[in-house]
């Protein structure tokens, strides 16, 4: 399904074989991969990456999908410096894993980073994995190598073992900027395997990949035959479909792909495509999205603005997922309707959402009613309160005829101390230039 949705030919027969070395996370002294004949080759991975500031452009890129295969896990090793000693976790060891191999497309940190969130997505879209990087479902070794325009690339390091897309770009971008000061001063860049130190912020010597790690030879596995799949055309007669793969069958139900669920939302919602991808990238935000757009009238700009700006920040804020938050789809919703309606103010919404955060349980139209948060919705008590802000201050009144455009906002600020915040700023400025006209 992974091979699929990256655009690959799937082979229909593809192998397995043993790549010999001795290494202390490798107890058995050989790992089973698919060097000569993996299962999937030749893809593609199309991602897009937002370039400025506001407005923000989205470019897309596309790196190579050189090709997915499957092989066993290694063990994991723990290097005590302080006490000198490895210890060796093998809870992993010999369990299968998907390797997706990419070209070498991609040119910095930021690149990386976001063509393997794209992969995240793609994955927990297909239930192929969740992907989840802080628990160890998706790990990255990324493959650095500098040269000059035109000229071969250079040697390479490999940083192994990224858990998660900030610490690969910072990893990326270190050693590049590494080798090159290296080249620079006269150096060579080793064949070697590097770690990144996210505390230091730089990558470190792990072993040398062409002494301690030779893998002397690959040999097919001798225990596993071939894998073999087939398409419609080819399935044998009398077989159990159930027993076989059937490429077709699974292309056919293949799940709607991150690309396309962006589109969608463009085209539905009116959205920017830089918002479609936001939505995307937090766990759970579309769907969340999604639940309010269905509960209130707000426009999905509105919508939008609400989600991404003011509930994501909360929830950065205070390092929740969006499933720990305390404030429901069905609660953004009421408080959108309110402001739609024009039942509340801009910044009495905003007071609003901090009260649903800190109190769960509380509706906003309770909060509204037990902070007196409603705008005022009586027209001769607000035209009473201009026309006394403008008889309590004829200095600023006089500033005004003057020239000065400001002094229209201070009268508008003084008229809003008095309703407490309680009505429109809009409809008070149309009021105070009514009377001020007359």
């Amino acid at each position: 399904m992974t091979g699929l949705a990256l655009g690959c030919r799937i082979n229909r027969k593809s192998l397995f074989d043993r790549k010999h070395y001795f290494y202390a996370d490798l107890p058995a002294g050989y790992q089973i991969t698919q060097q000569r004949l993996p299962i999937a080759v030749n893809g593609s991975l199309a991602y897009s990456i937002c370039v400025g500031k506001k407005p923000a452009q989205v470019v897309p890129r596309t790196v190579r999908v050189k090709q997915i295969q499957l092989e066993q896990d290694s063990g994991k090793s723990l290097h005590d410096d302080l006490r000198s000693q490895t210890l060796i976790d093998l809870n992993r060891a010999g369990v299968g894993l998907l390797e997706v191999v990419l070209e070498p497309d991609m040119s910095c940190g930021e690149e990386a980073a976001t063509a393997v969130r794209e992969l995240q997505l793609i994955l927990q879209a297909l239930g192929t994995s969740q992907a989840n990087m802080a628990e160890g479902q998706l790990r990255v070794d990324a493959n650095i190598s500098v040269h000059h325009p035109g000229e071969p690339l250079g040697i390479r390091t490999e940083v192994k073992n990224l858990n998660s897309a900030r610490f690969l770009a910072k990893a990326i971008d270190y050693e590049i900027q590494r080798q090159i000061s290296e080249l620079e001063n006269g150096g060579e860049i080793l064949n070697e395997t590097r770690s990144f130190d996210y505390k230091l912020g730089c990558t470190v010597p792990m072993r040398d990949k062409e002494g301690k790690q030779d893998y002397r030879w690959f040999m097919p596995e001798p225990n596993l035959p071939p894998l073999l799949l087939y398409d419609s055309g080819s399935l044998p007669a009398g077989v159990d479909p159930q027993q076989v793969i059937n490429i077709d069958w699974l292309r056919e139900r293949l799940p709607e792909l991150p690309s396309v669920t962006r589109e969608k939302l463009v085209r539905q919602y009116g959205m920017l495509p830089e918002h479609s991808v936001a939505l995307l990238n937090e766990v759970g935000l579309l769907e969340f999205f999604q639940n309010v757009m269905k509960e209130t009238r707000a426009e999905p700009k509105r919508v939008t603005s609400w989600v991404l700006n003011t509930f994501l920040g909360f929830l950065k804020q205070q390092n929740l997922a969006v499933s720990e938050s305390p404030v429901t789809p069905a609660a953004l919703a009421e408080l959108l309707d309110l402001l739609d309606r024009k039942a509340i103010s801009s910044s009495a919404a905003k007071k609003v959402f901090e009260e649903l955060w800190r109190s769960e349980g509380k509706t906003p139209t309770q909060i509204v009613a037990e902070k007196k948060l409603e705008l005022m919705q009586d027209p001769e008590e607000l035209e009473q309160l201009c026309r006394a802000t403008l008889e309590a201050h004829p200095g600023v009144v006089m500033d005004l005829k003057k020239g000065n455009p400001r002094a229209i906002n201070k009268l508008i600020g003084l008229v809003r101390k008095t309703t407490l915040g309680r009505a429109d700023p809009a409809v008070i400025k149309e009021v105070l230039e009514r009377q001020l006209s007359s």
